[in-house]
């Protein structure tokens, strides 16, 4: 059954939240980032080759404890956003938005009616398998279901000013190595370019943006020790 999702929540009154991806399908993943203390995590059903039943068993972990489950899905596709929702997820998040009709077109896919125009059914996971009243669930669900779009492109860069009109988007998410791309250093995203670049996005006024953080992690390579670099999600 969805539950009341408290980062949506907590952003409008202008909290912050931690999180992280789970590119692993092991649930225990889920877990120990419930454990770390992480306030979210975001199913990675992108850049991995995960399937929709691994995807379903992340989501169902988080039950467990207060873990706002998450799913990037493949593409800015209804059906994928349908599927990702439909199995509990309290958002989707979409690659490839970089324009007002596309941003549109993720809201209403991602609310039922008068919000947006989504496929009913309450007999998924989300609506606890018809158990709950059709009615309250799809009012609940448009209540907590979080919708975060990406900024990772010049155009969708060009066109923030556009896409910032669009209701119920609650997050601009940064993909700071897809920007490398755009900006053409790739595979930098310490570079002073894409540094600009993420603090002209996050700055606009109208929505909380999703920076990723740096992360250390333990290297080796031939002939040296041990040596901490960073390495950025994207």
């Amino acid at each position: 059954m969805i539950r009341e999702n408290k980062i949506k929540k907590g952003l409008k009154e202008g909290k912050s939240y931690i999180g992280t991806f789970a590119k692993i399908t092991d649930p225990c993943v889920v877990e120990i980032f419930s454990y770390i203390g992480f306030d979210f995590f975001i199913v990675d059903n992108e850049h991995t080759q995960m399937n929709k039943e691994s995807m379903v068993n992340l989501v169902r972990t988080a039950g467990n404890s207060d873990i706002v489950p998450t799913i990037r899905i493949k593409s800015n596709d209804p059906v994928e956003i349908l599927q990702a929702l439909d199995c509990g997820s309290l958002g989707v998040q979409v690659p490839m938005t970089d324009t007002r009709e596309i941003v549109q077109m993720v809201v209403d896919s991602a609310k039922y009616a008068p919000m947006g125009n989504r496929g009913f059914s309450a007999s998924h996971r989300a609506g606890a398998y018809g158990f709950m009243d059709a009615t309250q669930y799809a009012k609940t669900a448009n209540e907590n279901t979080m919708v975060a779009v990406y900024c990772e492109t010049r155009k969708a860069m060009d066109n923030l000013d556009e896409i910032l009109k669009v209701d119920n988007v609650d997050i601009i998410f940064i993909g700071p190595f897809d920007l490398t791309q755009a900006l053409g250093v790739i595979g930098q995203p310490r570079h002073p370019i894409v540094i600009d670049a993420i603090r002209e996005i996050t700055k606009r006024p109208g929505r909380p943006a999703g920076p990723s953080a740096s992360l250390p992690r333990m290297h080796r390579r031939p002939g040296s020790g041990l040596r901490w670099v960073s390495s950025t999600s994207h």
